[in-house]
């Protein structure tokens, strides 16, 4: 048995591996990724220039000093389960394994909210996360007819990385609400406690308008037949051979709502659920920790001092030290995390997360096909929410098990049923939380 296993080796699980190693616990760090990084931090350089270096120098120490921890990390590692003690079930090189550990620490980091508009299911259209998940692993730069359309930081700052590496963007959609700027401008004196992130956005947003035309509204379809071959905005027509799609992101909580008796709460500003946690991140299920992003958006800066904080949270429970040195440890570092989410609640109310379509023919789930018309009849049918949703049409049964369809069907399903979005309860998951080989399960007790 470890001490600590950690899942996720972006900064919140890079962080807690090095506090825990630090403070003497033995750790086990997965991740599906074949390094560590994260998203933020994928390939992260110590040399880096150009829009994003700054985050990209913290990733480079992050990593450098993970791999002087002493953690063991396991790349390529894909967690499907995880059961009272805790007992965390993984698969490797296609054969499953277990793990028990005294504490778990989870930091799967957010996904990225989809964005649906008429045609967004065509070949050639994909979200902006994907877009710079490519050109971090592989250098992929957009090239010919590509638009952006959505709203939010990472749409500009993809937009200024691909800018900088050489990429061609035809024309960005930016499809924020123009009146949000004055229900955000009195958060703004509290923003301005940590400016960092408003002067980033602000150079980023600058390099963009310099080089690519940008347009404002809503209203945008994707056009084509077997694949993308045009947009339309407000009624123009343009051409496009990609379209990448964006607006902002949310926790990911797929593993943390299959763990019975875990609470989850609906965060208002975010509109999206997040697990309870108290100050050091446990959770309501003994032995289980969460930290970063996957339990409210935050930042990659403040997700590192949340994984730092829980590793001294865990360190205190496994009787390492008392709970005075662990409020000495700790106290200087949730000081700096409040600072580092100062920002939130300027940029959550600037970037409210956009409706989604009224169209009936708007595709909603896209493994199973599932439009706001059908569930707008089957809440008029007398279904009551998301998990009954299931049984009517499907919806959230597919590949991705509602891990992008969750927040729009939970959101169509709370307007059907003119019912607060706090009221509808969240989509109930299962393990195995990925795809399992009866091969993989084999492996297993051997």
């Amino acid at each position: 048995m470890i001490d600590l296993l950690i899942l996720g080796a972006g900064p919140a699980g890079m962080a807690a591996a090095i506090e825990a190693s630090r403070l003497g616990l033995s750790v086990q760090l997965l991740d599906e990724n074949a390094a560590p990084g994260g998203q933020v931090h994928r390939n992260a350089r110590a040399d880096a220039r150009g829009p994003g270096d700054i985050q990209a120098h913290a990733g480079a120490k992050l990593m450098a000093e993970l791999a002087a921890s002493g953690a063991d990390c396991v790349y390529g590692a894909t967690l499907w389960a995880i059961e009272p003690g805790p007992t965390a079930f993984y698969s490797v090189n296609g054969a499953a394994r277990r793990v028990e550990a005294k504490r778990i620490i989870l930091a799967p980091g957010a996904t990225e909210r989809a964005l649906p508009i008429p045609g967004w299911t065509l070949p050639g259209v994909m979200g902006v996360g994907a877009a710079q998940t490519l050109l971090k692993s592989a250098g992929l730069v957009p090239q010919g007819e590509v638009w952006i359309a959505g709203q939010g930081p990472l749409l500009w700052l993809y937009a200024a990385q691909a800018l900088a590496k050489g990429g061609r963007i035809a024309g960005i959609l930016d499809m924020s609400d123009p009146g949000a700027w004055r229900r955000a401008v009195w958060r703004l004196p509290c923003a301005l406690r940590k400016p960092r992130y408003l002067m980033l956005g602000l150079s980023w947003m600058r390099a963009v308008t310099k080089a690519v035309p940008v347009h404002c509204g809503r209203a945008i379809r994707a056009l084509g037949t077997d694949r993308l071959e045009a947009i339309e905005i407000d009624g123009v027509r343009h051409a496009a051979d990609t379209l990448l799609l964006h607006d902002g992101v949310v926790p990911n909580t797929q593993i943390t709502r299959a763990i019975q008796g875990l609470r989850h709460e609906w965060n208002e500003a975010q509109r999206a659920f997040r697990p309870v946690l108290d100050e050091y991140g446990h959770t309501s299920v003994a032995g289980v920790m969460v930290a970063g992003d996957s339990g409210g958006i935050g930042g990659a800066w403040a997700a590192a001092l949340s994984g730092r904080i829980a590793a001294i949270g865990a360190a205190c429970d496994l009787g390492l030290f008392g709970v005075e040195q662990r409020d000495a440890l700790a106290g200087p570092l949730m000081l700096q995390r409040g600072d580092e989410l100062a920002p939130r609640g300027f940029l959550d109310t600037l970037y409210a997360p956009l409706p989604v379509p009224a169209a009936a023919d708007t595709i909603l789930c896209r493994c199973e096909e599932v439009t706001r018309g059908t569930i707008d009849n089957a809440a008029q049918l007398g279904c009551l929410g998301v998990n009954q949703l299931k049984a009517f049409t499907r919806a959230g049964m597919g590949a991705c098990q509602g891990r992008t369809c969750h927040p729009l069907i939970h959101a169509a399903m709370a307007e059907a049923r003119h019912a607060p979005a706090a009221d509808m309860e969240a989509m109930r998951t299962r393990f195995p939380t990925k795809p399992l080989t009866i091969g993989e399960l084999a492996a297993l007790a051997e």
